[in-house]
């Protein structure tokens, strides 16, 4: 049997231990006598008894000669009464957390944790020990508990661990989720070995292709195949649908539609474009009427939609087609951010437009790209055409993640904007940061707290202010701008480090896929040698009480989940809205309306016989004829309840802004139903109205 010795302040400790159990604990003091030291006061207790019996001196001696003893750490006083009875006696490195507890844990390299003043103790109490420290902060999920044992696990540092959810200890060695590397220098084309236009070759000012162009080259892009391209933000996707635009053009094929969800994004794309090609394409801009009618948002650039190059926002581009009129003489379609079909707001818009497209531009080459999407071979199945996949990074992604109260996240991300700004990258350029949030008011907290050297920028400023950030943001002189998660899809600065304040958009957690497109953003390699995330989690925080799950369980299920495949089911009003756009499209003929409808990558309810009772349409033959109603659907971006209800309060009421008043609340009211219904809606799901 092995006796374990252990100093206790004036006292011994002294526990019997079979190699499986501890069978019995026994308690002794040493005085001195003039023989050397002696026990006294031996008190012993086995098994399962509470109680210590007192015990003679003697039975301890016997014990001690009986069995192999272990001292915990050295004590002369008692190693010499062993000498004198010439015991001998080892050391064992054991836990002292479970010694406490009377149980008896060996410390090796494999099992130990460093805690406090560089102490050892075992793993398991390393864990008991985390969840204790863990337990004031607020509920936490399995997968947040999992997670801060793996890490407890990985780095062997209680203290460490602990320092995410304690910001004046912050580490974040700790707080290194995972690691993306960048892909190794891949041997591509220069641009003027290949078979493009001269003038556009001088005009791009590109040397070399990166290693996604040219996977595009090789599956056929300048041979005018339908390519599904879905690879890392600033791997060159845009210039991919520019090479065949410009090559389509420029060989007499037809003129370029470029695409994009966003106004800012369509901007940016409008003034590059113009840029580098006006002396042979000029560049129109179509992205929709603003409903205010203020100079900053007047129309600004070419609005000429039989330019060469015609860039614009889905809905700026599909209300002229819905308004009946044709996109004559295209030949590349661009479809940047297709992974917005998945979006329950627009995604049925863009899926119909999409068709649309296809069906007035036969010839057409059509052009999909993605950052982030789901299922890519499905979706360019549905979509008939070639896939074309680029896993890598151009830059290392580091990913981090903090646990942090709200009251601490203005105060981490003040530090953490700060000491990026002051690193330096080889290509010469400073560490800039986007933090991601989920109002436009808090953008100002942040950007206020922050300094002069930040600025916030949402959908909410004027087309100048948001111009002005841009310039200012590329020019290095602003350190951070703060973003609405809701811009995350056109946010375009070349940043290093991307934070996010918040996991939600709106009172809607982020899906996967919108998290993988924002943090996405950091790092840009003619920027960058690296790029940063670093997600700010709440434990127990949450943004509507509709909503399942908090903040720190929805970080775990970002960090690690998979995008769902894009399979949207468009529901009666998303149905119909789309039907009847698509036969403004076709001029009503029943075949060609359904091709259309077939060509959409999203599923259709049969909405015809709705529309005809309530006689929106009527069937003539092999035509379906639309009532100026349902045209004011099409135009207006409306579907058949949307309709109905506008109509039963324009007969109650006189005045429009009681008319919108009353649509808003009943949407809002059947919004809050449908999440009760589905018990909240983890993955950002939302539901919207009208035209962006």
């Amino acid at each position: 049997m092995k006796i374990l010795v252990q100093p206790v302040k004036g006292s011994y400790k002294l526990l019997f231990y079979d190699g499986k159990h501890v069978l019995g604990v026994g308690i002794t003091e040493m005085t001195d006598t003039p023989k050397g030291p002696r026990p006294v006061r031996y008190r012993l207790r086995w098994g399962s008894h509470k109680e210590y019996r007192v015990t003679p001196s003697k039975d301890l001696i016997a014990q001690l000669r009986e069995g192999d003893v272990r001292m915990i750490r050295h004590d002369p006083l008692f190693e010499e009464f062993l000498h004198s009875f010439q015991i001998r006696a080892g050391t064992v490195n054991a836990c002292r957390i479970c010694l406490l507890d009377d149980r008896y844990t060996p410390i090796n390299d494999d099992n130990f944790v460093i805690f406090g003043k560089n102490e050892k103790i075992c793993l398991d109490c390393g864990r008991r020990e985390l969840r204790r420290e863990l337990a004031p902060i607020g509920h936490m999920g399995r997968d947040t508990l999992r997670h801060f044992e793996e890490l407890l696990v990985t780095t062997r540092n209680l203290d460490r661990v602990l320092a995410l959810v304690q910001p004046e200890k912050l580490s974040m060695k700790s707080a290194l989720f995972d690691r993306i590397e960048a892909h190794p220098v891949l041997t591509t084309a220069k641009i003027s070995e290949l078979p493009l236009p001269h003038e556009f070759v001088v005009a791009s000012r590109i040397e070399s292709l990166m290693p996604a162009q040219q996977l595009a080259v090789d599956a056929g892009l300048l041979y005018g195949k339908d390519l599904l391209v879905v690879a890392a933000t600033a791997s060159g996707k845009t210039f991919i649908g520019e090479m065949a635009g410009m090559k389509n053009y420029l060989a007499g094929r037809g003129r370029m539609l470029f695409l994009v969800p966003l106004v800012a994004l369509a901007n940016q794309k409008y003034e590059r474009f113009t840029e580098r090609y006006s002396a042979f394409a000029k560049t129109g801009l179509l992205t929709g009427v603003s409903r205010l009618n203020l100079p900053e948002t007047r129309k600004v650039g070419d609005r000429n939609p039989q330019a060469p190059i015609v860039v614009g926002t889905y809905e700026g581009v599909d209300n002229m087609i819905r308004c009946g009129q044709r996109m004559q003489n295209i030949a590349t379609v661009v479809i940047d951010e297709v992974q917005m079909l998945e979006d329950p707001d627009r995604g049925h818009r863009l899926d119909g437009l999409v068709a649309r497209l296809k069906y007035l531009a036969p010839q057409a080459q059509f052009l999909y790209l993605s950052a982030t999407i789901g299922s890519p071979k499905t979706l360019a199945k549905k979509l008939n055409c070639q896939l074309v996949r680029y896993d890598d990074r151009p830059v290392a992604l580091e990913r981090y993640l903090l646990f942090t109260e709200r009251k601490q996240k203005i105060p981490t991300i003040k530090k953490l904007t700060t000491e990026e700004y002051t690193n330096t990258s080889s290509k010469g350029f400073r560490g800039q940061t986007i933090i991601f949030t989920n109002a436009r008011a808090r953008c100002h907290t942040i950007a206020d707290a922050l300094g002069m050297r930040a600025a916030a920028y949402h959908a909410g400023l004027s087309s100048q202010e948001r111009r002005e950030v841009e310039t200012r943001f590329l020019g290095g002189k602003l350190m951070a701008v703060v973003t609405t998660a809701a811009l995350g899809a056109g946010v375009d600065f070349p940043a290093s480090q991307v934070i996010f304040d918040a996991l939600a958009m709106g009172r809607d957690w982020l899906s996967v896929q919108e998290f993988n497109q924002m943090a996405g953003r950091a790092g840009r390699p003619d920027f960058h040698d690296l790029g940063k995330v670093v997600l700010l989690a709440e434990p127990g925080g949450s943004y509507s009480r509709e909503n399942p799950y908090t903040e720190e369980e929805v970080a775990m299920r970002l960090l690690k989940g998979e995008m769902e495949e894009v399979a949207p089911v468009h529901d009666l009003e998303q149905s119909s809205e789309e039907y009847v756009a698509n036969a403004v499209a076709c001029g009503g003929e029943e075949a060609d309306l359904a091709r259309i409808n077939t060509m959409m990558v999203g599923s259709l309810e049969p909405v015809l016989p709705e529309l005809v009772a309530h006689r929106l349409v009527q069937k003539k033959g092999t035509k379906i004829e639309l009532s100026p109603l349902a045209r004011v659907m099409s135009e207006h971006f409306i579907g058949i309840e949307r309709l109905l209800e506008i109509m039963r309060l324009v007969g109650e009421m006189d005045n429009p802004l009681d008319i919108i008043a009353e649509l808003e609340s009943e949407g809002m009211e059947k919004e809050e139903t449908q999440k009760k219904e589905k018990g909240g809606k983890p993955h950002g799901q939302k539901k919207g109205r009208g035209r962006r």
